[in-house]
């Protein structure tokens, strides 16, 4: 007779390549589809925003100056990573969602990783160029990334959702503070755990589960963070993330619905050049 208990799996935040616990040291219930217990998550607080938003601020210049390339090779490898754990997101999803497609969100969470993979390099050419000018200057275009991104994910699907929101804004260099599904939380933070062991430096991913009454309006409002989707808010949470930031004149992005080049453009800057032709 086999007795040994299960070890159960601690839910925690990701933050700086590291997995702690709320500083607060709160966490919530997190329930099923048909309203059994699954796990108790961690409930991330003010303070932990904020140490989110210095680690992906610290993790940025270096993520940001990796060549285009090697950026691919990072986002691929998270593909790989996740491929290798496809039968247990695929369960939790089912558990979480009650979805009986579970498996497609996961292949089209995986995929997600290898189209954006594949786009880091084309980005320059799709979004920047030599314009042409009425006078005697060369005028170039270069896309550049915007800074720290704050993400609030769509509850559902709760990991394609947050794949979709982190693949193009990781792909233009930027780094990300995500805040996952409030409702199903526990396949996003495994799926941190990709990260952690794929090749994406510590900080350029940052991931809080928690209540969103008490995360966005911090991540609106922190000054560090230069951008902020608002894919997964809705109409009135999203007026009250606007105005929270216009205190330093944040990007809002929303999604489009769909792979493009324009969804990781949506997180770039686009910066001109002038210079005089020789003679």
């Amino acid at each position: 007779m086999n007795d040994r208990l299960a070890v159960r799996k601690t839910y925690k935040l990701f933050i700086g390549g590291a997995f702690p616990r709320s500083e607060s040291a709160r966490s919530y219930r997190v329930l099923a589809h048909n309203g059994d217990f699954l796990a108790n998550a961690s409930r991330a607080s003010r303070k932990d925003v904020r140490d989110a938003v210095t680690a992906a601020r610290a993790a940025w210049p270096s993520w940001s100056g990796l060549t285009a390339y090697n950026r691919g090779q990072v986002l691929y490898r998270v593909a790989e990573v996740m491929e290798s754990r496809r039968a247990e997101l695929i369960e939790q999803v089912q558990r979480a969602e009650g979805d009986a497609n579970a498996g497609g969100q996961v292949d089209d969470a995986i995929d997600t990783w290898v189209w954006y993979a594949g786009l880091t390099d084309k980005l320059a050419y799709i979004a920047g160029g030599l314009n042409p000018v009425a006078g005697p200057y060369f005028n170039i275009t270069v896309p550049e990334s915007t800074g720290v991104v704050g993400i609030v994910a769509p509850e559902r699907p709760s990991l394609a959702g947050l794949v979709e929101r982190l693949a193009p804004a990781l792909c233009g260099g930027n780094s990300v503070v995500a805040t996952t599904s409030q409702v199903h939380p526990l396949v996003a933070i495994s799926a941190a755990e990709c990260f952690a062991t794929s090749d994406v430096p510590p900080g350029v991913v940052n991931l809080l589960s928690g209540h969103r009454d008490e995360l966005v309006p911090v991540l609106a409002s922190h000054l560090d963070v230069d951008a902020l989707d608002v894919t997964g808010l809705g109409e009135e949470s999203l007026a009250d993330a606007e105005r929270a930031a216009a205190g330093n004149v944040k990007r809002i992005v929303r999604s489009q619905g769909e792979r493009s080049p324009y969804e990781a453009t949506a997180f770039m800057e686009l910066k001109t050049v002038w210079h005089p032709m020789g003679t």
